[in-house]
């Protein structure tokens, strides 16, 4: 028994008794390794914390400060605008001698149509013009005197053709309407024109209005949608697309070629004219680089005036507005209380002194845009008149009616 005991005891002594410090030691006891990175994770976590917090608060300082700036920029501005508002418009060109031997007569009336003629335009060679209708047809005129007759006539598969453009070189037009879309016709080809069509664009809603820009590649659009889109014409394919309004854009209108062909105008429902830049952004949201609202109700037409550093605008509050993109503000009102009924479309002369505005009250509305004052009356249509367009030598204005017809004036 002796042996025995000795022999235990030897066997621990060999194989040693656990030591408490050795399995309390960081190294070699695993609870207390993880134990011990929990806690170091807990203190980075709660650092990580404080920095975010800090972070918050200087980026929520900064943007409030940055806040405050623009805010103080834009009463800088409003203040300025406000000191150099001194002159009425009016009164600059008092000096100006008035026109009063104006001598406007309707030379020409087209018939051809059987509905409501909505849109027309001038081609270039000052000779042609096209017109949509809501019945369906988009008609191409020579509208030279003794000679008037229709060139080409298209049925689109749809009726309300609500716009139509001639292209710069002439050799095509284009229209849409309630098809929502914008399709080119060429006009000089041995097939039937209607088995020629290419289609440019597709909207989500009706094709309120349309413009080539310099040359026959590219075309804008507005819509129903609320948006106005810039298409490819040979691909059909969209380049561009202008987010900013808020309800259907009614009309729009590019600057003189000489002037830049960079930007654009366009008006609608929501009571706003912008101005873009097709040079800013890519399909994004508000890119319009000016804003004027100054109407009581949705602005029809629009037009750029010839130096293109304005734009006129006619609206169904029965009134036509100026404003001055340099001066950023509204210049003109061209207004009178015997006009009852809203203006559907305007132009200018090309010299930017005559503008013709085109109303619910059957008549065409001649102002002197720079004494404000009405020269004239053009009476001649039984019904609305839907569009008004000068030929590009300002030799004479065309105006399409609901009562089916175009008259030509000079």
């Amino acid at each position: 028994m002796a042996s025995n005991n000795q022999e235990n005891i030897n066997i621990a002594n060999v194989i040693g008794t656990p030591n408490t410090a050795t399995l309390s030691s960081p190294g070699l006891n695993p609870l207390g390794d993880s134990g011990a990175s929990q806690q170091q994770r807990d203190h980075q976590h709660i650092d990580h914390q404080q920095q975010s917090d800090r972070l918050k608060r200087s980026s929520s300082t900064q943007i409030d400060a940055l806040q405050d700036e623009v805010a103080s920029l834009k009463r800088s501005l409003a203040s300025e605008k406000f000191h150099l508002d001194d002159v009425p418009f009016s009164s600059l060109a008092s000096k100006l001698e008035p026109i009063t031997n104006i001598s406007i007569k309707s030379r020409r009336l087209l018939k051809g149509h059987n509905g409501k003629v909505l849109c027309l335009d001038w081609a270039q060679d000052k000779r042609r013009m096209v017109s949509s209708s809501q019945d369906g047809k988009l008609i191409v005129w020579d509208a030279f005197p003794n000679n008037s007759k229709q060139e080409h006539v298209i049925t689109l598969p749809t009726t309300w053709v609500m716009t139509c453009s001639f292209a710069p070189s002439g050799n095509f037009i284009a229209g849409g309407g309630l098809d929502n879309k914008i399709t080119a016709y060429p006009l000089y080809s041995e097939e039937d024109t209607t088995l020629k069509k290419r289609p440019i664009g597709t909207h989500t809603s009706y094709t309120s209005c349309s413009q080539f820009l310099a040359n026959d590649q590219q075309i804008l659009t507005g819509s129903g949608d609320s948006t106005c889109a810039l298409w490819n014409v040979e691909s059909g394919t969209l380049i561009q697309s202008f987010h900013g309004h808020h309800a259907d854009v009614l009309s729009l209108d590019v600057p003189p070629s000489e002037t830049g062909g960079n930007t654009f105008v366009s008006v609608g429902c929501d009571r706003r004219a912008l101005i873009w830049d097709t040079r800013v952004g890519h399909c994004g949201q508000n890119q319009y680089i000016q804003s004027f609202k100054a109407h009581a109700a949705d602005i029809n037409s629009v037009k750029f005036y010839p130096s293109g550093d304005s734009i006129v605008t006619g609206s169904d509050d029965t009134s036509c507005r100026l404003y001055d993109l340099r001066a950023d503000r509204e210049v003109a009102v061209y207004q009178k209380d015997s006009i009852l009924f809203g203006i559907n479309s305007v132009d200018l002369s090309i010299s930017g002194r005559i503008l013709f505005a085109g109303g619910n009250d059957y008549t065409i509305h001649v102002w002197d845009t720079l004494k404000c004052n009405r020269i004239c009356i053009l009476y001649g249509h039984e019904n609305r008149v839907s569009c008004v367009r000068v030929s590009a030598d300002g030799t004479a204005l065309a105006s399409s009616s609901w009562d089916h017809t175009i008259r030509v004036w000079a």
